[in-house]
């Protein structure tokens, strides 16, 4: 009877909700009765994915932040950075999420990564990523030892990767022109940047070896001063909501998350 009456009141406060957040909890309600007729029985308490915030009538989930705590371990932007808080992480994946949906309100096809490119930068992180090098990623068990020891597996890698380089793609694509990164900028990044990220005694690789990606982040850096307009803009014509108190004050803060990106 108590089952009954909990999803009665549930149910009308769907119509209250924003129309992918009713979907949402649409969806969830009967997983959620069921394990709660199930947890009477067994005693035991079940906790289900919540929505966090909503951008766009889109919903990000609290799955999502931890997701993206966990996969940031790979982003190279944050090398030699402490850890990122849940904060951070929502602010990164509001900003992603409004990316991602103007590149499919824009209808950038050609943003979308082939399979070697994909395959090609994943191959870069077992290779040249500082916390790979230190277990050797390059052998398939140190690959293996890396992944289970950040809760991974090469399926979200590679998904994380796709959805980098078609986000890098589209960003490339609509503010890059004119922008030039002179070899003493990338010089001064290696030398300076990424050598002091590995361990005494461990072989970095070589300026050629990482000449491309460290373009590819100065080139980020320069394209944000151009993107950051144009990402607040969309923040402020959006309707984004946050739905934890806890997370509200950092997504108030502006575009940080996207140089993440």
């Amino acid at each position: 009877m108590t089952t009954q009456r909990t999803i009665q009141t549930a149910m009308a406060r769907i119509a209250m909700l924003p129309a992918s957040m009713a979907a949402f909890v649409a969806i969830a309600l009967p997983v959620f009765a069921q394990d709660k007729d199930q947890s009477a029985q067994s005693g035991t308490a079940t906790t289900i994915d919540r929505v966090v915030a909503v951008v766009n009538r889109q919903a990000i989930l609290e799955s999502d932040i931890h997701d993206d705590l966990q996969l940031s371990v790979l982003d190279p932007s944050t090398i030699g950075q402490e850890k990122i808080t849940e904060q951070q992480a929502l602010e990164r994946l509001i900003s992603r999420t409004l990316i991602q949906q103007q590149i499919r309100q824009e209808d950038f096809q050609a943003t979308q990564p082939k399979p070697e490119e994909v395959a090609s930068r994943v191959a870069e992180i077992r290779t040249e990523l500082p916390a790979c090098v230190r277990v050797d990623c390059t052998s398939d068990a140190g690959w293996k030892n890396f992944l289970a020891s950040h809760d991974l597996t090469p399926e979200r890698v590679e998904t994380y990767m796709r959805n980098r380089l078609e986000i890098l793609s589209f960003i490339e694509m609509r503010f890059r022109q004119g922008i030039r990164i002179a070899p003493e900028e990338i010089e001064k990044y290696y030398r300076e940047t990424l050598l002091p990220q590995y361990p005494e005694g461990q072989k970095p690789p070589s300026l050629d070896q990482v000449s491309s990606r460290i373009e590819e982040v100065l080139l980020q850096q320069q394209v944000n001063v151009l993107f950051d307009n144009w990402l607040a803009n969309l923040r402020k014509q959006g309707q984004i909501e946050v739905l934890d108190p806890a997370l509200e004050t950092s997504s108030k803060s502006g575009s940080e998350g996207a140089r993440k990106e």
